[in-house]
């Protein structure tokens, strides 16, 4: 397991935890007492920790290597009933945006969403979790055909932006993104967007207008990093911090501002610490949104939705 900076009190106890029930297996010295008295300290300092996370400790988190990406989520949720579709039917099969059909339980759902590398090769085979035009063009294909057979759609939000290339742009990387925002504002079947890591500019939007948008507790979601926020306001990336503060991109900024509609708590240590753990409770809050979206109508969903979407950024004085 990779500890992050804040995280270094947790590693320290729970080295002393391992090396203590290590002596105690090896040994005939009771260590029962010691080995309870550090875990209860490490759930008290885990707790501390967690509870008081700044903005900027939150897009650590996002980001940590251990945390679970797109096809984890899928291949636990649908287990081998997941169909991973290809290609935009134009260009290209776009790796960092996946796609295709699977199940909870009984129904059948569209999960789309951009996949990131666990390593060097495959963070190069996946483009970083950056996708180009094609990626969206296949995302909205999928959508489409989603629409066609009244599947509703699910998608996975973690990129750290689409793909800023000049041969993305050749492609028309900002019309693909605007184009998929058009169309999913008047898909008629249901959207779930849940996002699971870093939401990043249009490279988030572009599979992220939805009738439910479930954000993970230690996710962020803005039109810009921190770390690029700072480099154009400071002209250095040392003012991350505050620009991660003054960007409101947290779960519980995005929900107090209406722009997300549910933020769902991860277990205790963030969702790498506890992988099964986070699969169920996902699996459980899109069961649950879709319940609540399965009776509209598709003029319902389409009104309800583009209502939803223009009330955002409206004060009234």
């Amino acid at each position: 397991m990779e500890y992050l900076d804040f995280e270094l009190p947790i590693k320290e106890l729970q080295e002393q935890y391992e090396k203590a029930c290590k002596i105690g297996e090896e040994s005939d010295v009771d260590v029962t007492n010691t080995c309870k008295q550090i875990e209860k300290k490490l759930k008290e300092t885990k707790k501390d920790i967690y509870k008081n996370l700044t903005p900027w400790q939150r897009v650590q988190l996002s980001r940590h290597p251990n945390r679970p990406y797109t096809l984890d989520y899928i291949k636990a949720i649908c287990g081998d009933s997941f169909l991973e579709l290809h290609g935009d039917r134009n260009v290209k099969d776009d790796k960092a945006m996946i796609g295709g059909l699977g199940k909870i339980g009984d129904q059948s759902y569209m999960f789309i969403g951009q996949q990131k590398g666990y390593n060097t090769k495959t963070r190069q085979y996946r483009n970083f979790g950056m996708a180009n035009p094609e990626g969206y063009r296949k995302a909205l294909r999928l959508m489409k055909m989603a629409e066609k057979f009244g599947v509703p759609v699910v998608t996975l939000i973690d990129t750290p932006g689409a793909y800023p290339g000049l041969e993305a742009e050749e492609r028309g990387q900002g019309e693909a993104i605007a184009r998929n925002i058009l169309e999913m504002t008047r898909l008629k079947v249901p959207i779930i967007v849940v996002i699971i890591g870093e939401g990043a500019s249009g490279g988030a939007l572009g599979i992220g207008v939805g009738d439910s948008v479930l954000m993970l507790e230690n996710t962020w979601y803005s039109v810009i990093s921190p770390e690029s926020c700072s480099s154009i306001l400071w002209r250095s990336w040392e003012y991350k911090e505050q620009a991660a503060e003054a960007l409101k991109l947290t779960a519980t900024d995005m929900k107090k501002l209406k722009l997300i509609d549910t933020i769902v708590k991860e277990p205790l240590g963030g969702a790498h610490s506890d992988r099964e753990g986070i699969y169920t409770i996902v699996a459980k809050e899109i069961e649950k949104s879709f319940d609540d979206l399965k009776n509209l109508s598709p003029t319902e969903l389409v009104e309800k939705r583009m209502d939803k979407y223009s009330e955002m950024g409206v004060f009234k004085g």
